[in-house]
Protein backbone atom coordinates (compact mmCIF):
# COMPACT_ATOMS: atom_id res chain seq x y z
CA UNK A 1 0.00 0.00 0.00
CA UNK A 2 1.35 3.41 -0.97
CA UNK A 3 2.11 6.05 1.64
CA UNK A 4 -0.69 8.25 0.31
CA UNK A 5 -3.11 5.34 0.44
CA UNK A 6 -2.14 4.71 4.07
CA UNK A 7 -2.75 8.35 4.92
CA UNK A 8 -6.18 8.29 3.32
CA UNK A 9 -7.21 5.14 5.13
CA UNK A 10 -5.94 6.49 8.42
CA UNK A 11 -8.35 9.43 8.16
CA UNK A 12 -11.26 7.15 8.89
CA UNK A 13 -9.23 5.12 11.37
CA UNK A 14 -8.65 8.28 13.40
CA UNK A 15 -12.39 8.88 13.54
CA UNK A 16 -12.96 5.31 14.64
CA UNK A 17 -10.55 5.73 17.54
CA UNK A 18 -11.80 9.17 18.59
CA UNK A 19 -13.91 7.84 21.43
CA UNK A 20 -12.19 4.57 22.27
CA UNK A 21 -12.23 5.33 25.97
CA UNK A 22 -16.02 5.25 26.26
CA UNK A 23 -16.36 1.48 26.66
CA UNK A 24 -18.16 -1.38 24.93
CA UNK A 25 -20.56 0.67 22.75
CA UNK A 26 -17.56 2.23 21.05
CA UNK A 27 -16.54 -1.23 19.79
CA UNK A 28 -19.61 -1.23 17.54
CA UNK A 29 -18.85 2.37 16.55
CA UNK A 30 -15.29 1.44 15.60
CA UNK A 31 -16.46 -1.52 13.54
CA UNK A 32 -18.94 0.65 11.63
CA UNK A 33 -16.33 3.27 10.83
CA UNK A 34 -13.80 0.66 9.78
CA UNK A 35 -16.43 -0.88 7.53
CA UNK A 36 -16.93 2.52 5.94
CA UNK A 37 -13.20 2.85 5.52
CA UNK A 38 -12.97 -0.55 3.85
CA UNK A 39 -15.77 0.46 1.44
CA UNK A 40 -13.84 3.43 0.06
CA UNK A 41 -13.53 2.57 -3.61
CA UNK A 42 -10.78 4.88 -4.81
CA UNK A 43 -7.11 5.43 -4.21
CA UNK A 44 -7.50 9.14 -3.84
CA UNK A 45 -9.41 11.89 -2.10
CA UNK A 46 -11.88 13.43 -4.52
CA UNK A 47 -12.50 17.14 -4.87
CA UNK A 48 -16.18 17.57 -5.57
CA UNK A 49 -18.45 20.47 -6.31
CA UNK A 50 -20.47 20.77 -3.08
CA UNK A 51 -23.62 21.28 -5.15
CA UNK A 52 -23.46 17.68 -6.41
CA UNK A 53 -23.62 16.31 -2.87
CA UNK A 54 -27.14 15.82 -1.48
CA UNK A 55 -27.84 15.48 2.22
CA UNK A 56 -31.00 13.39 2.51
CA UNK A 57 -30.05 11.63 5.71
CA UNK A 58 -32.34 11.15 8.67
CA UNK A 59 -31.47 13.96 11.03
CA UNK A 60 -29.85 12.72 14.21
CA UNK A 61 -28.84 15.94 15.96
CA UNK A 62 -31.20 18.65 17.18
CA UNK A 63 -28.74 21.51 17.38
CA UNK A 64 -25.92 21.37 14.83
CA UNK A 65 -23.20 23.86 15.71
CA UNK A 66 -22.80 26.96 13.61
CA UNK A 67 -20.35 26.52 10.73
CA UNK A 68 -18.93 30.07 10.68
CA UNK A 69 -15.80 29.20 12.67
CA UNK A 70 -15.23 26.03 10.68
CA UNK A 71 -15.65 27.88 7.39
CA UNK A 72 -13.08 30.48 8.45
CA UNK A 73 -10.64 27.73 9.45
CA UNK A 74 -11.05 25.87 6.15
CA UNK A 75 -10.56 29.08 4.19
CA UNK A 76 -7.28 29.74 5.99
CA UNK A 77 -5.89 26.24 6.57
CA UNK A 78 -7.73 24.08 4.07
CA UNK A 79 -10.03 21.11 4.69
CA UNK A 80 -7.88 18.62 6.57
CA UNK A 81 -10.48 15.83 7.01
CA UNK A 82 -12.53 14.74 3.97
CA UNK A 83 -16.26 14.14 4.16
CA UNK A 84 -17.62 10.68 3.31
CA UNK A 85 -20.08 10.29 0.43
CA UNK A 86 -21.57 7.48 -1.63
CA UNK A 87 -22.70 7.50 -5.24
CA UNK A 88 -26.32 8.43 -5.81
CA UNK A 89 -28.24 5.28 -6.80
CA UNK A 90 -30.45 7.15 -9.29
CA UNK A 91 -28.51 10.11 -10.65
CA UNK A 92 -25.14 9.67 -12.27
CA UNK A 93 -22.57 12.22 -11.18
CA UNK A 94 -24.32 13.01 -7.92
CA UNK A 95 -23.49 11.83 -4.41
CA UNK A 96 -25.25 11.28 -1.11
CA UNK A 97 -23.62 12.53 2.07
CA UNK A 98 -22.78 9.86 4.65
CA UNK A 99 -21.20 12.20 7.18
CA UNK A 100 -19.44 15.55 7.32
CA UNK A 101 -22.45 17.89 7.14
CA UNK A 102 -20.66 20.81 8.81
CA UNK A 103 -17.64 20.53 6.53
CA UNK A 104 -19.90 20.32 3.48
CA UNK A 105 -21.93 23.33 4.62
CA UNK A 106 -18.78 25.32 5.40
CA UNK A 107 -17.45 24.81 1.87
CA UNK A 108 -20.85 25.32 0.29
CA UNK A 109 -21.22 28.74 1.94
CA UNK A 110 -17.65 29.84 1.37
CA UNK A 111 -16.68 32.51 -1.16
CA UNK A 112 -13.08 31.33 -1.16
CA UNK A 113 -13.23 27.51 -1.30
CA UNK A 114 -14.92 25.94 -4.32
CA UNK A 115 -14.40 22.21 -3.83
CA UNK A 116 -15.11 19.89 -0.92
CA UNK A 117 -12.62 17.08 -0.31
CA UNK A 118 -14.38 13.72 -0.08
CA UNK A 119 -13.87 10.00 0.16
CA UNK A 120 -16.29 7.98 -1.97
CA UNK A 121 -17.54 4.70 -0.49
CA UNK A 122 -19.73 1.85 -1.72
CA UNK A 123 -22.40 1.70 0.98
CA UNK A 124 -26.05 0.71 1.00
CA UNK A 125 -28.67 2.69 2.95
CA UNK A 126 -28.22 0.73 6.16
CA UNK A 127 -24.44 0.89 6.13
CA UNK A 128 -24.57 4.63 5.39
CA UNK A 129 -26.86 5.34 8.36
CA UNK A 130 -24.69 3.16 10.59
CA UNK A 131 -21.59 5.07 9.56
CA UNK A 132 -23.36 8.41 10.09
CA UNK A 133 -24.37 7.49 13.64
CA UNK A 134 -21.00 6.00 14.47
CA UNK A 135 -19.05 9.02 13.26
CA UNK A 136 -21.24 11.34 15.31
CA UNK A 137 -21.03 9.18 18.41
CA UNK A 138 -17.27 8.97 18.07
CA UNK A 139 -17.17 12.74 18.51
CA UNK A 140 -20.00 13.17 21.00
CA UNK A 141 -22.74 10.80 22.04
CA UNK A 142 -26.29 11.66 21.09
CA UNK A 143 -28.45 12.87 23.96
CA UNK A 144 -31.43 10.83 25.15
CA UNK A 145 -34.02 12.88 23.28
CA UNK A 146 -31.90 12.90 20.10
CA UNK A 147 -31.71 9.11 20.20
CA UNK A 148 -35.44 8.90 20.89
CA UNK A 149 -36.42 11.07 17.92
CA UNK A 150 -33.82 9.48 15.67
CA UNK A 151 -35.04 5.99 16.54
CA UNK A 152 -38.63 7.00 15.85
CA UNK A 153 -37.67 8.48 12.47
CA UNK A 154 -35.62 5.43 11.46
CA UNK A 155 -38.48 3.07 12.26
CA UNK A 156 -41.01 5.31 10.49
CA UNK A 157 -38.85 5.31 7.37
CA UNK A 158 -38.62 1.53 7.37
CA UNK A 159 -34.97 1.36 8.33
CA UNK A 160 -35.63 -1.51 10.71
CA UNK A 161 -37.57 -2.73 13.71
CA UNK A 162 -36.87 -1.76 17.32
CA UNK A 163 -34.24 -4.47 17.75
CA UNK A 164 -32.35 -3.42 14.63
CA UNK A 165 -32.45 0.27 15.56
CA UNK A 166 -31.31 -0.59 19.09
CA UNK A 167 -28.28 -2.36 17.63
CA UNK A 168 -27.35 0.67 15.53
CA UNK A 169 -27.71 3.06 18.47
CA UNK A 170 -25.86 0.63 20.77
CA UNK A 171 -28.69 0.47 23.31
CA UNK A 172 -31.12 -2.24 24.43
CA UNK A 173 -34.47 -2.91 22.79
CA UNK A 174 -36.27 -1.98 26.03
CA UNK A 175 -34.45 1.36 25.98
CA UNK A 176 -35.74 1.99 22.46
CA UNK A 177 -39.30 1.14 23.53
CA UNK A 178 -39.15 3.60 26.42
CA UNK A 179 -37.52 6.25 24.23
CA UNK A 180 -40.25 5.91 21.60
CA UNK A 181 -42.96 6.42 24.21
CA UNK A 182 -41.24 9.65 25.29
CA UNK A 183 -40.79 10.83 21.70
CA UNK A 184 -44.48 10.26 20.95
CA UNK A 185 -45.59 12.61 23.74
CA UNK A 186 -42.82 15.23 23.48
CA UNK A 187 -43.14 15.52 19.71
CA UNK A 188 -40.62 16.88 17.23
CA UNK A 189 -41.59 20.54 17.62
CA UNK A 190 -41.10 20.67 21.38
CA UNK A 191 -37.93 18.56 21.24
CA UNK A 192 -36.40 20.87 18.63
CA UNK A 193 -37.45 23.94 20.62
CA UNK A 194 -35.73 22.58 23.73
CA UNK A 195 -32.65 21.19 21.99
CA UNK A 196 -30.43 18.18 22.76
CA UNK A 197 -30.23 18.85 26.52
CA UNK A 198 -27.17 16.73 27.16
CA UNK A 199 -27.19 15.56 30.76
CA UNK A 200 -30.99 15.30 30.91
CA UNK A 201 -31.53 11.56 30.93
CA UNK A 202 -34.51 9.27 30.50
CA UNK A 203 -35.97 9.58 34.05
CA UNK A 204 -36.39 13.36 33.78
CA UNK A 205 -37.81 13.19 30.26
CA UNK A 206 -40.28 10.54 31.44
CA UNK A 207 -41.23 12.75 34.41
CA UNK A 208 -41.86 15.61 31.97
CA UNK A 209 -44.04 13.34 29.83
CA UNK A 210 -46.12 12.33 32.85
CA UNK A 211 -46.62 15.97 33.82
CA UNK A 212 -47.67 16.94 30.27
CA UNK A 213 -50.21 14.12 30.26
CA UNK A 214 -51.49 14.97 33.77
CA UNK A 215 -52.14 18.59 32.82
CA UNK A 216 -53.06 17.93 29.18
CA UNK A 217 -50.60 20.76 28.50
CA UNK A 218 -50.67 22.72 25.25
CA UNK A 219 -47.50 21.82 23.28
CA UNK A 220 -47.52 25.19 21.51
CA UNK A 221 -47.26 26.96 24.87
CA UNK A 222 -44.30 24.80 25.87
CA UNK A 223 -42.59 25.41 22.53
CA UNK A 224 -42.97 29.15 23.14
CA UNK A 225 -41.38 28.81 26.60
CA UNK A 226 -38.39 26.87 25.23
CA UNK A 227 -37.87 29.24 22.30
CA UNK A 228 -37.94 32.21 24.66
CA UNK A 229 -34.98 30.78 26.58
CA UNK A 230 -32.93 30.41 23.38
CA UNK A 231 -33.91 33.90 22.22
CA UNK A 232 -32.86 35.38 25.55
CA UNK A 233 -29.51 33.56 25.37
CA UNK A 234 -28.83 34.89 21.86
CA UNK A 235 -29.64 38.42 22.99
CA UNK A 236 -27.35 38.03 25.99
CA UNK A 237 -24.51 36.92 23.70
CA UNK A 238 -24.96 40.02 21.56
CA UNK A 239 -24.79 42.17 24.68
CA UNK A 240 -21.76 40.31 25.98
CA UNK A 241 -23.66 39.01 28.98
CA UNK A 242 -23.34 35.59 30.59
CA UNK A 243 -25.43 32.75 29.18
CA UNK A 244 -26.15 29.27 30.54
CA UNK A 245 -23.46 26.70 29.85
CA UNK A 246 -26.03 24.62 27.95
CA UNK A 247 -28.98 26.68 26.77
CA UNK A 248 -30.95 23.57 25.83
CA UNK A 249 -30.77 22.34 29.43
CA UNK A 250 -31.99 25.76 30.58
CA UNK A 251 -34.87 25.49 28.10
CA UNK A 252 -35.78 22.06 29.47
CA UNK A 253 -35.77 23.42 33.01
CA UNK A 254 -37.98 26.33 31.95
CA UNK A 255 -40.54 23.94 30.49
CA UNK A 256 -40.50 21.87 33.67
CA UNK A 257 -40.97 25.02 35.75
CA UNK A 258 -43.87 26.09 33.56
CA UNK A 259 -45.66 22.82 34.24
CA UNK A 260 -45.02 23.06 37.96
CA UNK A 261 -44.40 20.32 40.48
CA UNK A 262 -46.90 17.51 40.61
CA UNK A 263 -48.86 17.54 43.87
CA UNK A 264 -47.93 14.86 46.33
CA UNK A 265 -50.51 12.08 46.65
CA UNK A 266 -52.89 12.53 49.54
CA UNK A 267 -51.97 9.97 52.15
CA UNK A 268 -54.61 8.28 54.25
CA UNK A 269 -54.17 9.44 57.84
CA UNK A 270 -53.10 6.71 60.19
CA UNK A 271 -55.51 5.89 62.97
CA UNK A 272 -54.40 7.14 66.38
CA UNK A 273 -52.32 4.69 68.31
CA UNK A 274 -54.41 2.60 70.69
CA UNK A 275 -53.92 3.39 74.35
CA UNK A 276 -52.94 0.67 76.77
CA UNK A 277 -55.74 -0.15 79.20
CA UNK A 278 -54.86 -0.84 82.83
CA UNK A 279 -56.38 -3.92 84.47
CA UNK A 280 -56.85 -4.04 88.26
CA UNK A 281 -57.64 -6.71 90.84
CA UNK A 282 -58.80 -5.61 94.30
CA UNK A 283 -57.89 -2.04 93.45
CA UNK A 284 -54.32 -2.90 92.50
CA UNK A 285 -52.80 -3.00 89.01
CA UNK A 286 -52.74 -6.57 87.77
CA UNK A 287 -51.70 -5.91 84.19
CA UNK A 288 -52.61 -4.09 81.00
CA UNK A 289 -54.46 -4.70 77.76
CA UNK A 290 -53.77 -3.13 74.34
CA UNK A 291 -55.51 -3.54 71.01
CA UNK A 292 -53.09 -4.13 68.14
CA UNK A 293 -53.46 -4.69 64.40
CA UNK A 294 -53.25 -8.42 65.06
CA UNK A 295 -55.54 -8.63 68.07
CA UNK A 296 -55.13 -8.05 71.81
CA UNK A 297 -51.91 -7.90 73.80
CA UNK A 298 -52.23 -8.87 77.47
CA UNK A 299 -49.49 -8.15 79.98
CA UNK A 300 -49.79 -9.52 83.54
CA UNK A 301 -47.85 -8.06 86.45
CA UNK A 302 -47.77 -11.12 88.74
CA UNK A 303 -45.60 -13.93 87.33
CA UNK A 304 -47.49 -16.69 89.14
CA UNK A 305 -50.82 -15.52 87.79
CA UNK A 306 -49.33 -15.29 84.33
CA UNK A 307 -48.13 -18.90 84.60
CA UNK A 308 -51.61 -20.02 85.64
CA UNK A 309 -53.30 -18.16 82.78
CA UNK A 310 -50.86 -19.77 80.37
CA UNK A 311 -51.79 -23.25 81.67
CA UNK A 312 -55.52 -22.54 81.73
CA UNK A 313 -55.63 -20.48 78.56
CA UNK A 314 -57.80 -22.93 76.59
CA UNK A 315 -60.44 -23.23 79.34
CA UNK A 316 -60.39 -19.49 80.03
CA UNK A 317 -60.86 -18.53 76.40
CA UNK A 318 -63.73 -21.01 75.97
CA UNK A 319 -65.49 -19.67 79.04
CA UNK A 320 -65.04 -16.06 77.96
CA UNK A 321 -66.23 -16.88 74.45
CA UNK A 322 -69.36 -18.55 75.85
CA UNK A 323 -70.09 -15.51 78.01
CA UNK A 324 -69.67 -13.27 74.96
CA UNK A 325 -72.14 -15.35 72.94
CA UNK A 326 -74.74 -15.32 75.69
CA UNK A 327 -74.43 -11.54 75.92
CA UNK A 328 -74.84 -11.22 72.17
CA UNK A 329 -77.97 -13.38 72.22
CA UNK A 330 -79.48 -11.38 75.05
Amino acid sequence: MSENRKKRMSMLDSLASAGAQSGAPMMATNRALRSARDAVDSHRVWELDPDVVDDVRTRDRLNPADVADLRASIEVNGQSVPILVRRHPEFDGRYLLVYGRRRLEAVRTSDKVEKVRALVANLDDRAAVTAQISENMARRDLSFIEKALFAKELIAQGFGNQSQVAEILTVTKSSISMALSVADVIGKDLAEAIGPAHGIGRPRWEALVRRIEELDADPADLVHIANAVHDAAELALVKGEAVPEDVSVAAFEAVVKRLGTAPKPVSTPKPPAAKRRTLTVDGRKAGSLKRTAKGLALDLEEPGFADWIERQAQDVIEELHARWKRGAED
